[in-house]
């Protein structure tokens, strides 16, 4: 398993920032694959919005691109991750949804992943493993031996309750977010 090191830092104007410290492309059976690890630490101000009860989302979005010397990159595959994290204060445990589309209105949770930890840490540990994202098929991708890909990290407010919404504009601590973009190997599934 090589991963692509180096953190990559995008910080917010005073505090919060997210880095991301692996990147990942593989090629399975069934198609094409992203991997990545985003570090972060959560704010004090976000930690106390989850324990009175109130969801936060997480999305990581991955793009590949194939170059073209005559015109712009090509968009070849895009996959988006949404993730919700909410507190069950009845049983106090933290649950954990992942879903392909957003968790917002009439769609609710939909189709989706759930989760339940006994902590915070293991939670947030969850989210920081973005594991095997499919791109699409081996021939969508194509069988370039290295391939741009952009990914990116992001606390969404815009899925927070409307009065939160209005609250976290010019606040720092709501601004945990991260872009890289890298050239990667596709490595071959064993």
């Amino acid at each position: 398993m090589a991963w692509l090191p180096a953190p990559v830092a995008a910080q917010g104007r005073s505090g919060a920032s997210a880095s991301i410290t692996q990147m990942r492309l593989e090629q399975a059976d069934d198609g094409v694959y992203f991997s990545a690890a985003v570090q972060f630490e959560l704010p004090t101000l976000v930690e106390d919005v989850l324990e009175k009860g109130i969801a936060i989302y997480f999305v990581a979005e991955a793009e590949i691109f194939q170059e073209r010397w005559y015109w712009t990159d090509r968009k070849v595959a895009q996959v988006t991750r949404h993730m919700r994290l909410a507190y069950q204060p009845l049983t106090r445990r933290w649950r954990l949804n992942v879903s392909a589309a957003p968790m917002t209105g009439a769609a609710g949770l939909g189709i989706s992943l759930n989760q339940n930890f006994d902590t915070l840490s293991d939670a947030l540990d969850a989210i920081k493993r973005v594991g095997r994202l499919r791109l699409g098929d081996t021939a969508e991708v194509g069988e370039d031996p290295l391939h741009q890909v952009t990914f990116r990290f992001r606390l969404d407010t815009s899925q927070l309750p409307r009065p939160f919404q209005i609250g976290v504009v010019g606040q720092s601590d709501w601004n945990i977010a991260a872009e890289r973009t890298a050239r990667l190997a596709l490595e071959k599934d064993k």
